[in-house]
């Protein structure tokens, strides 16, 4: 099985930047393809971004478009979520996923414990 921890959450102020990491353990994350989502205070959980096997296809809710990069490094066992021009709608607990593809990511079985991102005005 594969066990998946988050972390490089925080508290930053609007306009900056966050770098979030999700290190995978139990077994290679090269044939899985691996999202982030987040689930802010009152509302339901939604997938931020995703990322294929092999990086050929990406995808980012429209929310984050233009602000967020999703990247993997398999040889790490590790994918990344680089935050840019962070907004105060942005904060909530962010999870990250892996799965056997993009479309069914919420429906994986793994996912890790989460990190909080706190983006103040």
């Amino acid at each position: 099985q594969v066990q998946l921890i988050e972390s490089g959450g925080g508290l930053v102020q609007a306009g900056g930047s966050l770098r979030l990491s999700c290190a995978a353990s139990g077994r290679s994350i090269r044939s899985s393809a691996m999202g982030w989502f987040r689930q802010a205070p009152g509302k339901e959980r939604e997938l931020v971004a995703a990322i294929s096997s092999i990086a050929e296809n990406t995808y980012y809710a429209d929310s984050v478009k233009g602000r967020f990069t999703i990247s993997r490094e398999n040889a790490k066992n590790t994918m990344y979520l680089q935050m840019n021009s962070l907004k105060p709608e942005d904060t909530a607990v962010y999870y990250c996923a892996a799965g056997s593809m993009v479309a069914t990511l919420r429906q994986s079985e793994y996912w890790g414990q989460g990190t909080q991102v706190t983006v103040s005005s």
